[in-house]
């Protein structure tokens, strides 16, 4: 037996059986973390001393049979934008390389009092700021399935750890894609629940930042029920903010174990009637579409009015970004100018001429997205798309050279074009694994469901696991 194929579900279930050790795992895994994270770049900091104490803990726990948390004894990374205490966090920045908060983020805090292990965190471009995992301090991550390509970002080094079997569940946050990208690209799940689920706050006095776009924390997987098992956790309301919503009153994990859910109505767009896909990745798509006909679901295609092009899209939602990134960032533009990247830095410029007069406007297309997006629930339990559109990136690239034959335009980010639609309405969004490009990279199509409605989108992503059956663990080479 493996330590690090095992999931999350399969680990508890060991430890009950006393199988398996809580210390014995994370010492396996710490092993293989340190035999492969090099090929990879997933980890930037580990936690091993802390995190063999936690181990103890759990294991005296299931010793005893008391008191046995959720999470207890199970491995979890942590991404490097969010504040851990005693843990070093440098949000992928030159000018926080030394940096250790005191205290935890609330999320962090309940994966920990829930009984998991903190392994360490993991690698994220500066501040979250783009949609591929790169960054000064660390270097980029690379891809487990395709070490010559990317892990997409913001959260590539929580997918490429999840793909790489060093932890089974990570952490990660979603600001235009950021947990939905390199899920797609490292072929694991990846959920956004709806805003306020899960609460954002990292930084307590400037809680009210992260509504522009809408920001959000989830976890990264290899199977949709490791997923649930920690949304469980970290969901429901902190009186840190403002924003959060109040605990559901189910667990979406005892859910998924009961009587498997088959009765979706399914809407899908290839590509929201404006972006361009990549032709394998829309062949793959359509085929798994026709695939969810067969097995019985009824399946229609949707005419949505995006009312912009591509292009202008991309720059609206460069608007909303670039704000909101600049008005948090720009004092390390001040005073750390030669520790930021460039592209930072571009980014931060970019915003400062837009006033609060012409920001605040920004509002109207964005409420016209939500009551377009909120309407198409009155028909459909389900709407699905592609992730991406295209899953061919160098690791060290920032896109990709061509799409479907042609240049693209290297200012902008491509990656956020269809996952970022979700961060201005707030809607819940995965990414599930549906197939490979003949390069070996990992196709993800995206699940939206109506505001609020997250058991739906776990329930339809267990679905497509249980009857889409896409490898989610990288054999490293």
């Amino acid at each position: 037996m493996n330590i690090h194929e095992l999931s999350a579900d399969a680990l508890l279930a060991g430890y009950r059986s006393k199988i398996l050790s809580p210390v014995e795992v994370v010492r396996a895994l710490f092993k293989y973390i340190e035999e492969s994270n090099a090929k990879v770049n997933a980890f930037v900091t580990l936690n091993k001393e802390q995190a063999l104490i936690q181990a103890r803990e759990s294991e005296k726990r299931y010793a005893e049979g008391v008191n046995i948390r959720a999470l207890e004894g199970i491995p979890v990374a942590i991404k490097d934008l969010v504040n851990t205490k005693g843990i070093r966090t440098t949000y992928g920045c030159l000018a926080y390389k030394d940096h250790v908060p005191d205290r935890d983020a609330t999320v962090v805090t309940r994966v920990k009092d829930a009984g998991a292990v903190i392994m360490g965190k993991t690698n994220t471009p500066e501040f979250g700021f783009k949609g591929t995992t790169e960054n000064p301090l660390f270097g980029p991550s690379r891809n487990p399935w395709n070490l010559t390509k990317q892990t997409g970002g913001s959260s590539g080094g929580a997918a490429a750890a999840i793909a790489s079997g060093f932890i089974p569940i990570a952490q990660g946050g979603d600001g235009g894609g950021s947990i939905r990208i390199p899920a797609s690209l490292c072929g694991v799940y990846g959920f956004k629940s709806t805003f306020g689920r899960v609460p954002i706050d990292n930084n307590v006095n400037d809680v009210f930042g992260s509504h522009n776009p809408f920001i959000h924390w989830g976890p990264i997987a290899r199977t949709v029920t490791d997923a649930a098992l920690m949304f469980d956790v970290i969901q429901g309301d902190a009186p840190t903010d403002p924003f959060s919503l109040p605990r559901m009153n189910l667990s979406i994990y005892e859910t998924l174990k009961t009587k498997e859910r088959s009765n979706f109505v399914i809407g899908y767009t290839p590509d929201f009637g404006i972006f361009e896909i990549e032709e394998e990745i829309k062949s793959v798509f359509l085929k798994t579409i026709d695939r969810l006909r067969e097995l019985g679901l009824k399946v229609e295609p949707m005419d949505i009015q995006m009312k912009k092009t591509e292009a202008e899209y991309v720059h609206y939602f460069d608007k909303v970004w670039t704000t909101h990134l600049s008005a948090s960032a720009e004092p390390l533009l001040e005073n750390h100018a030669d520790e930021l990247s460039d592209g930072l830095k571009n980014m931060i410029q970019r915003a400062r001429g837009l006033s609060a007069i012409d920001f605040d406007k920004l509002g109207g297309y964005r409420s016209y997205l939500y009551q377009t997006i909120q309407h198409l629930f009155d028909t459909y339990d389900v709407v699905l798309s592609p992730t991406l559109v295209s899953s061919d990136i160098k690791f060290d690239a920032f896109n990709p050279e061509q799409l479907n034959g042609h240049a693209i335009d290297q200012e902008n980010d491509w990656t956020l074009a269809i996952t970022s639609i979700f961060n201005l309405t707030g809607h819940p969004a995965a990414s599930l694994p549906v197939g490979f490009t003949k390069e070996g990279v990992p196709i993800g199509m995206q699940a939206i469901c109506k505001r609020l409605d997250d058991v739906t989108l776990f329930q339809f992503a267990k679905w497509i696991e249980n009857h889409i059956n896409t490898p989610t663990l990288a054999s490293l080479k």
